[in-house]
């Protein structure tokens, strides 16, 4: 009898075979999925291979740089040094006597002994292989990489790291800004604006490798190349922007103003040459910042009597203006009110272009209400670009705040009070009376190149602002201008320059009180400030000073410390620029040379020449050629001044700088190659390498200075003041008096 299977065993079976049959399937499925996607489990299969069986490294792309108009670096990445430890007992070469390491570290370090054997201590306690010694011991010099070296200590290594560094020190750091040490964030200033264009891309090299980590014998390398950032050059000019850096230090050196603004641009196209404030700061060591604000820039007052200018342009392009018409100064009432020129009682019945060059608020007040109307003047505060940004490429750019809800707002505007503006906005309509009517708008970036292949990326041209005023006018207005300079009774006459006729305009302006209504008083409580342009005739230069609230004796004026930066700067200014004196200057003891250009000369004899035009000579080299020289030829520069003469010498000695300028130490730069690293303000009192070490191979030196007055063995001469008689009119200053008060706080 044959035997039937069970239906339970066939169904068992059955279940088998179709769970076999649906697994072989899940599996072929996914061996499908496997091979076409590549990724298990979220892992990539083909990285994880590529990972095993090759090798990638990073190619470091490098950060751009900043330069200034003529090459000159700003800011840069360089190579810097890290000390690290070695501990692990493994090592042959490793740290074994951490507190005689520690000693010894210490005296090359600007780190505690303790502090550093600390480190080393904790670090052999946990079983650290290598440890770093704080952020004191990172982004060190060369001559410190070199000085640690020298100490021979078992154990310490020097690990390379990039770092971003600012080789002029406090120069122009408002407008630079800065990056961490590492360049990981760009924190202000055009570095961090610009951050886009500077900032690197980082690349990579790969190739396959063994089990052991070696290298496969003709493998294949894949290079993704880095992309370097690209390079910045500015509209800056950097020996006139070390001519405003050294004249403000010596400013808040004997001043201690509250802040100073200094702006220097190109009358014709709107560049910047130079632009600095006080408080300022070194971005080397960003540590330290107390101001961030580049008040140039961000910084809105009342201008005071440099708005007068504005004002005149628009009354004579009104056709309202007549010079030669009298009015009475001393006050000008309105309604309830009295609006006071600055001297006392004023100075009678005077003409308005006498009311001009004496800054009379009064004869601004009939301008502005009585001949332009209210209306038509802020028509033209508007053409003359006071109410908006000037779109300079610098950050965080301010607007005014212009009065104009009762008629007095009008009155106080004329004449530089009740409205704020900046002082870059001043700067830019200054060059509508500079520049036949054209205003042209204030830039810094001269354009931005493809570091790579040179390519020009942007690229910054002058552009026109607007026309508030005819060439005419501007004549008009220029021509009033240069007679607050030059004229006995203008507020002026500290201003004016040895060989070049000066326009300008002096302002002193109130400052509201910061614990209540109305305005600051008592000597000194103001800010001064002076808008110049040379040569009168047809400006080239621009400056703008002001200098707020200096600590002045009681028969000091408040336009001292404004005039010491001015003339200092414009005349350095118009000399590095070579523009030719409006009057022929002899060469008697208290005037200028004229430098001849010495270049191709035998160096004795231009030595000698020099040495007998009253001159000191400085041969840098024991060459018998002249190769280059500082100042430029044509220039004309001081009896007693020194002349820097380079020659053909395959080797130079290091000078005796003492007693030299920051302009004298980067004009060497410039003739050699080697840069000046200084530390201090002043004049050199110290120096590294001695007087006649050979500075064969040498990259860099480096200078410690000081005012003058502040070391025993400072040596340098400081050009005394000419001494011309200050005409103020009094101790408030020319046209921010007390007595304007009473219309303010009323």
């Amino acid at each position: 009898m044959e035997e039937r299977k069970s239906p339970l065993v066939t169904k068992r079976a059955l279940f088998v075979f179709l769970v076999v049959i649906l697994g072989t399937a899940l599996l072929f499925t996914r061996f499908i999925y496997i091979q076409a996607a590549k990724e298990v489990q979220g892992y990539d299969l083909q990285e994880i291979i590529e990972q095993r069986w090759s090798q990638t490294r990073v190619l470091e792309g490098k950060r751009g740089t900043i330069f200034d108009r003529n090459g000159d670096a700003l800011a840069e990445e360089v190579t810097s040094y890290s000390v690290v430890a070695i501990l692990d007992e493994r090592y042959s070469d490793r740290v074994e006597d951490p507190a005689e390491t520690a000693r010894k570290l210490s005296t090359v370090l600007d780190i505690e002994q303790s502090v550093i054997e600390g480190y080393l201590t904790s670090g052999i306690e946990n079983g650290r292989v290598q440890v770093e010694l704080g952020p004191k011991a990172k982004f060190l010099s060369y001559e410190t990489k070199e000085e640690i070296e020298a100490l021979e200590l078992a154990g310490i290594q020097l690990r390379t790291d990039p770092r971003r560094y600012y080789p002029k020190q406090m120069f122009a750091s408002h407008i630079l800004g800065y990056t961490e040490r590492d360049m990981s964030e760009a924190r202000m200033g055009l570095e961090s604006s610009l951050n886009d264009y500077l900032q690197e891309e980082e690349g990579s090299i790969s190739y396959q490798k063994d089990g052991r980590n070696r290298r496969l014998p003709n493998a294949e390398e894949i290079i993704d190349p880095p992309e370097n950032g690209h390079d910045v050059y500015l509209t800056l000019d950097t020996r006139i922007q070390m001519a405003i850096e050294q004249t403000m230090n010596q400013v808040e050196e004997e001043f201690s103003p509250e802040r100073v603004m200094t702006v220097v641009a190109n009358a014709k196209t709107g560049e910047i040459l130079g632009m600095s404030n006080r408080p300022s700061f070194n971005p080397n060591q960003y540590e330290s910042i107390e101001n961030y604000t580049n008040y140039n820039i961000s910084s809105r007052f009342e201008p005071g009597s440099t708005m007068k200018i504005f004002t005149v342009a628009a009354a004579i392009e009104e056709g309202v203006y007549d010079g030669d018409a009298l009015f009475k100064s001393g006050s000008y009432e309105l309604g309830d009110h009295s609006i006071r020129d600055h001297y006392r009682g004023g100075w009678g019945e005077i003409t308005y272009d006498e009311g001009f060059r004496r800054s009379s608020n009064v004869a601004m007040s009939i301008l502005a209400l009585d001949k332009l109307g209210p209306e038509k003047l802020y028509e033209y505060i508007d053409k003359f670009g006071f109410n908006a940004p000037t779109g300079i490429e610098l950050p965080n750019e301010a607007n005014s705040q212009i009065a104009r809800q009762w008629r007095s707002d009008a009155a106080t505007t004329s004449f530089g009070q009740g409205s704020a503006v900046t002082p870059i906005q001043q700067v830019q309509a200054a060059t509508a009376i500079a520049n036949n009517g054209t205003m042209m708008k204030p830039y810094v970036i001269d354009k931005i190149v493809n570091s790579d292949n040179g390519t020009v990326v942007v690229e910054g041209e002058p552009e026109a602002a607007g026309n508030p005023v005819s060439e005419e006018t501007s004549r008009q207005v220029l021509e009033l201008m240069e007679t607050v300079v030059s004229d006995e009774d203008g507020t002026g006459r500290p201003y004016a320059i040895e060989g070049f006729n000066v326009a300008g305009k002096t302002g002193t302006a109130e400052i509201i009180r910061e614990d209540g209504p109305g305005y600051m008083t008592g000597h000194g409580n103001f800010i001064y400030s002076f808008l110049g342009m040379a040569p009168a005739e047809d400006p080239e230069i621009i400056v703008y000073v002001a200098v707020d609230r200096p600590k002045l004796d009681l028969d000091e004026p408040g336009n001292l410390p404004v005039s010491m930066i001015f003339k200092s700067v414009m005349n350095q200014s118009l000399q590095y620029l070579n523009i030719a004196p409006t009057e022929t200057i002899g060469n008697n003891e208290d005037e200028a040379n004229i430098l001849e250009d010495f270049t191709g000369s035998v160096a004795e004899e231009a030595e000698e020449h020099l040495t007998d035009a009253g001159l000191k000579p400085i041969l840098i080299g024991e060459g018998t050629e002249i190769t280059g020289q500082f100042p430029r030829p044509g220039i004309g520069i001081l009896n007693g001044e020194r002349v820097l003469l380079m020659t053909d010498s395959e080797e130079i000695l290091m000078p005796d700088m003492d007693g030299w300028s920051q302009r004298y130490l980067f004009a060497f730069q410039e003739l050699t190659g080697i840069t000046a690293e200084t530390s201090g303000n002043g004049f050199v009192y110290s120096q590294t390498p001695d007087p006649g070490t050979s500075l064969a191979g040498a990259d860099r030196i480096k200078a410690a200075l000081s005012v003058p007055g502040e070391r025993e063995e400072e040596a340098a001469e400081v050009p005394e003041e000419s001494g011309e008689e200050i005409d103020e009119a009094d101790e408030a200053g020319e046209d921010g008096n007390e007595e304007e008060e009473e219309f303010f706080m009323d």
